[in-house]
């Protein structure tokens, strides 16, 4: 078998939930779905699904699997269009919506650089925290964080949103050692305001009365909590550059919320061109 195809087709029915829909999507039946399958678990020696008669579900080394077979498969389509830009320049505008504080600290730097790459396509980015309608609203990309409840959309996963809590090295060495949860009723707490927040999970907030700041916007509380000001409770994809350079440390060691996904989302299987470069350059610039 080719094991290319193979590796797409494990993906696909990862993606969709089901050998009927790879059956459809690939023309071929679903029992041939199936000894694609058995060839990878074959050629790896290991079992990559869980399959019982509703539905399947990956083990630990099919989560493995599937995320290098998707970063294999992007390689190659990116590969692909860069050679068709070669013949088809992209040109338009791509139209995107994403997370306020997200897309300041992570998406902007990357739209620049695609913008200074392709100069014949334009983006529109539009920041906000807004629970859109993404099949209704017209954007090309959307950046949700968060369970999906529409599957509907094609999503493609671009990262993990983890909650931990952090502050700077002054505020510690001045103030009591921070154990459990309970602990930070004594300390000065700076809380994130998440009204029409654009995740689909609600993460904890500071419930006791030492909030002395509240914000919709992460970065205001993070320059706070670099000042020594207090404690933050902020998604460490946001504050990577601070917990590196050592102005935030984490306050407790483990995270205390499952990590969210962070997927970009859109309509169509078969994305125009200038959506299709747009989306894989993303995909390449978070992996770097």
């Amino acid at each position: 078998m080719d094991k290319l195809r193979s590796m797409a087709i494990f993906v696909h029915v990862v993606n969709h939930g089901s050998f009927r829909s790879a059956s459809g999507h690939f023309d071929i039946s679903a029992t041939m779905v199936g000894k694609h399958i058995q060839y990878l678990e074959s050629s790896l020696g290991s079992r990559l699904l869980n399959r019982t008669t509703r539905r399947q579900s990956l083990t630990e080394s099919g989560r493995i699997y599937y995320h290098e077979c998707q970063r294999i498969l992007d390689d190659i389509n990116n590969a692909e269009n860069q050679i068709q830009t070669l013949e088809n320049r992209p040109q338009g505008t791509v139209r995107v919506n994403s997370p306020v504080t997200y897309g300041n600290q992570i998406l902007a730097p990357i739209v620049v650089e695609f913008l200074s790459q392709y100069p014949s396509i334009n983006v529109d980015l539009i920041l906000e925290n807004r629970l859109i309608d993404p099949l209704h609203e017209q954007y090309d990309v959307i950046v949700r964080i968060g369970e999906l409840a529409d599957s509907s959309m094609i999503a493609r996963q671009v990262g993990v949103y983890e909650m931990i809590y952090a502050a700077s090295p002054d505020y510690l060495q001045q103030h009591s050692v921070i154990e459990t949860v309970s602990d930070l009723r004594h300390h000065t707490c700076l809380g994130f305001n998440y009204d029409d927040a654009v995740t689909t999970s609600n993460p904890l907030q500071f419930n006791h009365s030492r909030t002395r700041l509240k914000s919709n916007n992460g970065q205001v509380l993070t320059h706070a909590a670099v000042q020594g000001i207090g404690v933050i409770l902020q998604p460490k994809i946001l504050i990577a550059q601070q917990l590196a350079d050592g102005t935030l440390q984490p306050v407790l060691p483990q995270s205390l919320l499952e990590p969210s996904p962070i997927n970009l989302l859109y309509k169509d299987k078969q994305l125009s061109l200038k959506n299709r470069t747009f989306v894989d350059f993303v995909l390449a610039s978070l992996r770097k």
